[in-house]
């Protein structure tokens, strides 16, 4: 059985909301590379990368078991276990801004090969991080929504895009962690 609609559809108001929200965190994540709070916080500020990389892992495998209820028709446990990965994605939002507001720029210190591969992961994870959050929200509007059609023809994008951001967010955290001052 597929689920009721929890919200009312307004395309244009949910759009509008979607955008603004995208561009803002966008923008805010952007400025973050321009502008660092130069203060000791009076604790090591890495440990919100940390917090991160846990999240991530989290996120990854509740996206995992969210696509294998809904295989098995288990419409209620998806739902729930996509909301929980929205509300972790927005507390690891939280995290990543406190963590490059306040820990010192780290540079990848490996070589060789290794160096590659990480600014190979690392420049496909900005690039799609980028990207994925206005996906995410539109997909989750249109499920709550109750356009399940919808909702299952971009979840096809969506789902792929956001389990690699989060794979490769663990990845990067493993990779930089050893050059954390």
């Amino acid at each position: 059985m597929m689920l009721k609609a929890v919200i009312n559809r307004n395309d244009r108001v949910a759009y509008s909301l979607i955008a603004i929200v995208s561009v803002v965190v966008f923008a805010a994540v952007v400025l973050l590379r321009y502008d660092a709070v130069k203060i000791n916080p009076g604790f090591d500020a890495h440990i919100f990368a940390r917090v991160n990389a846990v999240i991530n892992f989290m996120v990854s495998v509740l996206l995992i078991c969210g696509y294998a209820a809904v295989m098995n028709k288990k419409y209620e446990l998806h739902r729930n276990l996509m909301l929980t990965c929205i509300l972790l994605s927005t507390l690891f939002l939280v995290s990543y801004i406190a963590h490059h507001l306040l820990a010192p720029e780290t540079h990848f210190g490996g070589s060789g090969g290794l160096k590659y591969f990480y600014f190979f992961i690392l420049a496909t994870h900005i690039v799609l991080a980028a990207i994925i959050l206005p996906f995410i929200l539109f997909t989750s509007y249109q499920s709550l929504s109750g356009d399940f059609a919808k909702h299952k023809k971009i979840a096809r994008y969506t789902f792929p895009i956001w389990l690699y951001v989060s794979i490769t967010g663990v990845l990067v955290y493993l990779m930089i962690s050893p050059y954390y001052s």
